[in-house]
Formats: structure tokens, sequence, C-alpha cells
């Protein structure tokens, strides 16, 4: 008897209860139960511009995962045309997405999510974004 209770204390002790413990969220879970709804991953968009295009411009625009992620994660919480990173045409024809009533992990994970959705060869054809293309137009 006595050494089932000192096991059951070791494991009272040693085992971290459900709420203490921190669990990192799943980016691509958030992305499908909050964002999927109006932005698609890749092109056609639905009512909102996709993933990777957006992906492409923190990539551009940040030299850092770190502080892409951070910023994408400001603005989901509190999107503003003056914080906006993606081509200002793109609020023209979508509008400013709401804010995302999201846990500041969620947040985080969603947009470490979309930063890894970057496809450096999206967009770009023979020219690679420089005027160089293989065309004869005039």
């Amino acid at each position: 008897m006595k050494r089932l209770l000192t096991v059951l204390v070791s494991l009272l002790v040693c085992t971290p209860d459900a709420e203490s413990a921190t669990t990192v969220p799943d980016g691509k879970a958030v992305f499908e139960r909050n964002c999927s709804v109006c932005h698609s991953v890749n092109p056609p968009p639905k009512s909102a511009p996709p993933i990777v295009p957006i992906a492409s411009a923190y990539h551009r625009q940040f030299a850092s995962k770190a502080a892409g992620v951070s910023h994408m994660a400001a603005f989901m919480k509190s999107p503003s045309k003056a914080s906006s990173k993606v081509d200002p045409e793109a609020i023209t024809r979508f509008g400013l997405m709401p804010p995302m009533a999201l846990g500041e992990a969620e947040l985080k994970a969603v947009a470490g999510w979309v930063w890894d959705q970057y496809n450096p060869n999206m967009g770009k054809g023979a020219g690679a974004g420089a005027g160089q293309g293989g065309s004869n137009c005039q």
C-alpha cells in the first residue's frame, strides 16, 4: 500500500496538469479554421488575397522570419492600410480584413505558417520580375 501511494504521489508531482502545459498551436489548422473562408492558398483568390502572394510580399519586405511573423501577427490583430505589406491594389480590390479575434499564440502560429508558404518562383516568368522575358512584344 505504501508503495502504491508513493507511485501515485510521484505521478501527481511529476506530471504537469493540462492548464500549465503549453502547446504551440498548429498554424495550418488555425488557418483552416479561421482564414480559409476568405483566403485561398494559391490563386485564384476567394474574397481576399491568396496566401502565397502574401507570403511573397512579406519575404520581400522582411529579412527574417521572426520580423515578418511579428509584423503579420500584429497586422492580423489590428489591420490598417498604413501597416499593410501587400500590394495596395489588393486592399482596393478586396478591402481591409477585419481584426482576428485570436490569441497571441494562434496569431503567431498562423503567421508562421503563412510565412512558410513562400514560393520564390511564384509570379515570376522568364524575366524573374525584371522585365527580361523572352517575348518579342513591342
